[in-house]
């Protein structure tokens, strides 16, 4: 069991994580994460201890200089909240945040760290994001699948039954543990050009976030995102003129793109694209989220330092033991498995 001081009550709660690594093409994921982070300026209250789930010579720890003072950064997932995400209807709802790195060791005792969270906090639903590699345009809107294995939950959000099989990733375990846990599990997958998988792509990002407010029915300031998107096409559109094999096989992906999903080009993506924009407008007509949980009066009580970030933790008692009994299902998965 964990016990957390100085959080206050949260409001609708819905845990948003991402991981770098497999599942993480184009760093799209926990780039998505991270803009939240910024843009509703999340207060980081926990960080998992790095010892019990990172090998340091695969992720190695960063070393910099803190006006003159060496200071070590380690690798981990971090907790964040944000108060106050607002929706189109003007309710508003808060997020828990998870950003972190896939874990090189004990994933069930990892899922089960990150639920014992989630169960403190009354989180009612858990969104996980993922990038994978695909057949796909970088001139086209980014493919996203949402899906479950929930089939209630598949139901009613009408969201895709998951029937991977296959190698996973941690996303597709936290997500099968969130079921066995009780907690209604979504990921959200963007499909990444594989001829252009480096690091960053905001297009993939900006897509993902997209989907999250057609999900959550909150609007999410977007930032210089979109820019940087229509920044992100035209460079990879001169590095394809440059290339007259590139530029053919990027022609031949556009049409098979779109003879697939001519049927679909209706006004159904106007309409949601619409609906984003009202719950953009309504949110910045009022105050925005606040600065965390950490700002102003009537805020949290007393942190622990987290020795990895600098930010406050909460204190606990103890961590949360065991792992799940149940034999973790092949949901997520890696870069050449699109709609898992």
């Amino acid at each position: 069991m964990i016990e957390l001081e100085g959080v206050p009550e949260l409001v609708d709660p819905v845990m948003v994580a991402a991981f770098e690594g497999w599942n993480d093409a184009g760093d799209a994921a926990s780039a998505a994460v991270a803009h939240l982070e910024r843009e509703w300026k999340g207060e980081v209250f926990a960080a998992l201890d790095a010892e019990d789930y990172y090998d340091f010579q695969v992720n190695r720890p960063l070393i910099w200089l803190d006006d003159g003072v060496r200071r070590i950064t380690w690798p981990t997932t971090r907790l964040s909240v944000i108060r106050g995400a607002a929706g189109g209807t003007g309710r508003r709802r808060d997020l828990v945040l998870v950003r972190g790195i896939e874990p090189s060791m004990r994933w069930r005792s990892f899922c089960n760290e990150l639920l014992g969270f989630a169960h403190e906090l009354g989180v009612e639903m858990v969104v996980v994001l993922g990038a994978l590699l695909g057949d796909t345009p970088h001139t086209r809107p980014v493919p996203v699948t949402s899906v479950t294995s929930d089939e209630g939950l598949a139901r009613s959000l009408d969201l895709e039954e998951s029937r991977y099989e296959g190698p996973t990733g941690i996303v597709g375990i936290f997500q099968e543990a969130c079921s066995h846990a009780g907690f209604p599990a979504v990921s959200l997958w963007a499909s990444v050009p594989h001829y252009v998988s480096q690091p960053p792509n905001p297009k993939a990002s900006l897509a993902l976030l997209n989907a999250l407010e057609d999900l959550l029915g909150v609007g999410i300031p977007l930032g210089d995102l979109p820019e940087d998107a229509r920044a992100w096409q035209l460079g990879v559109d001169q590095l394809a003129a440059e290339d007259s094999e590139v530029a053919e096989y990027v022609q031949s992906l556009e049409q098979a793109r779109d003879t697939a999903e001519l049927p679909e080009a209706s006004g159904e993506a106007i309409a949601k694209e619409f609906e984003r924009y009202l719950r953009r407008r309504d949110g910045s007509a009022e105050q925005g989220p606040g600065a965390g949980p950490g700002d102003g009066a009537g805020g949290p009580g007393p942190f622990l330092k987290d020795p990895t970030s600098g930010r406050g933790r909460p204190r606990r008692r103890r961590r949360p033991g065991g792992e799940p009994g149940q034999q973790p299902g092949a949901e997520g998965g890696g870069p050449a498995e699109p709609g898992e």
